[in-house]
């Protein structure tokens, strides 16, 4: 593998707890637990690799609909992962950020989150970014809203508005927009994440459940990744 057409920035789409926890005969909080073993190896691979930044949805905006019972599994179990990682992160340079509406999040949760983003906050080897109680539709809602009070103040002008000033005001301001796409679990739909910064990503799914998504794997895309010719909307040069 050509370490120098690695992607700058893979987000992932991590689906397939709950199918693996039925397929297993255990519940969905079992199956959001092996799930944390696959984020750890991810999050580990791409540090070693060298990718500069992974985003992996974690917690939609609309998983607030789910059971109150595996809502609150899925944040003790949060909790409990960004505890259990802080070191690793401090030893391996690898800053932690949070997009989504962090304001919904359970107290206990933000407290950890708020530390952890505190003592990663100056590392510089990786950036990974938790989406959390995120939806691109929300984020661009706010981006709007954003923009608007500042040509209302008259510090922007409306006519002076570009995509690079829309990119400044989403979460995601300052890092590279993905250019690997990952969703497990065989789903065919992008389900409200990135729809901004995924204009020219390269989109690979797979039919893998999340909680077997392996290492071997994940190389293999990023080799196939290698191969694809991005033209970002132009032609091929003959």
């Amino acid at each position: 593998m050509n370490s120098k057409i690695l992607p700058q920035h893979v987000a992932i789409i991590m689906d397939g707890n709950g199918r693996w926890a039925k397929q297993h005969k255990f519940n969905r909080v079992k199956g959001h637990e092996k799930g944390s073993e696959t984020v750890r190896m991810i999050v580990r691979t791409c540090r070693q690799l060298g990718i500069k930044v992974l985003t992996l949805y974690a917690f939609s905006t609309e998983n607030w609909q789910r059971s109150k019972i595996e809502v609150t599994g899925l944040m003790h179990l949060l909790n409990k992962f960004l505890l259990s990682e802080q070191q690793e992160m401090l030893d391996q340079g690898i800053r932690l950020n949070v997009i989504g509406q962090i304001e919904r999040l359970p107290m206990n949760v933000k407290k950890t989150l708020a530390q952890t983003m505190s003592v990663t906050s100056h590392n510089t080897a990786m950036l990974l970014n938790l989406a959390l109680s995120y939806g691109s539709r929300a984020e661009i809602v706010t981006m709007t809203q954003k923009i608007a009070t500042k040509v209302q103040s008259q510090e922007i002008q409306a006519d002076a508005i570009n995509e690079a000033t829309v990119s400044e005001h989403l979460y995601t301001c300052g890092m590279p927009d993905p250019d690997l796409l990952i969703r497990t679990s065989g789903e065919m739909r992008i389900s409200n994440f990135l729809l901004w910064q995924i204009a020219y990503a390269e989109i690979f799914i797979t039919k893998t459940l999340w909680p077997d998504f392996t290492k071997a794997e994940f190389i293999e895309i990023l080799e196939t990744y290698q191969k694809r010719d991005r033209r970002f909307g132009g032609r091929k040069n003959t």
